[in-house]
């Protein structure tokens, strides 16, 4: 029997943030697998991109966020058709909050805290480690990017 389609993309935002030069990751368990996100989740009817952002920020991280502009824009797409996620990373700065790992999501093993230098090594979600390396680099200057479908297997 086929899997069954998806029935329309899902957004997700997600956040670069530094602290003291370290990006800030959330370390994320799938059964037996263990994987980074950037800061962020999905967007609710009715929600803006920055108000989703700002909430995934505080919910996962216990940090208020600003939110800046975008950097990297991606597709997640599923082979098998069953999941479209359309990934949008944003700069974003802390305003506020201290840093707390969610304890009432059981997929959050913790926050991680990795210098620039050693996110391509990383199992990161979606693979977009060498962008927020340039983005890092490149400050202002950075140009937001779309990269097109990255698709990492579970």
């Amino acid at each position: 029997m086929a899997a069954p389609a998806c029935e329309s993309p899902r957004i997700r935002v997600a956040a670069l943030i530094l602290l003291d030069g370290q990006v800030l990751l959330v370390r994320h368990r799938k059964g037996h697998r263990s994987y980074h996100l950037l800061p962020g989740g999905g967007v609710e009817k009715g929600e803006t991109l920055r108000e989703a952002l700002i909430r995934e920020v505080a919910e996962e991280t216990g940090l208020v966020a600003e939110i800046g502009r975008p950097l990297v824009i991606n597709d997640t797409i599923d082979p098998a058709g069953t999941r479209h996620l359309l990934n949008i990373t944003f700069a974003a700065t802390v305003v506020g909050g201290s840093l707390t790992a969610d304890p009432t999501d059981h997929r959050i093993e913790g926050l991680d805290l990795v210098d620039p230098s050693g996110l391509a090594v990383l199992d990161l979600r979606p693979p977009i480690a060498i962008e927020l390396v340039a983005a890092i680099a490149a400050g202002d200057a950075f140009h937001a990017t779309y990269l097109g479908p990255l698709f990492t297997e579970e």
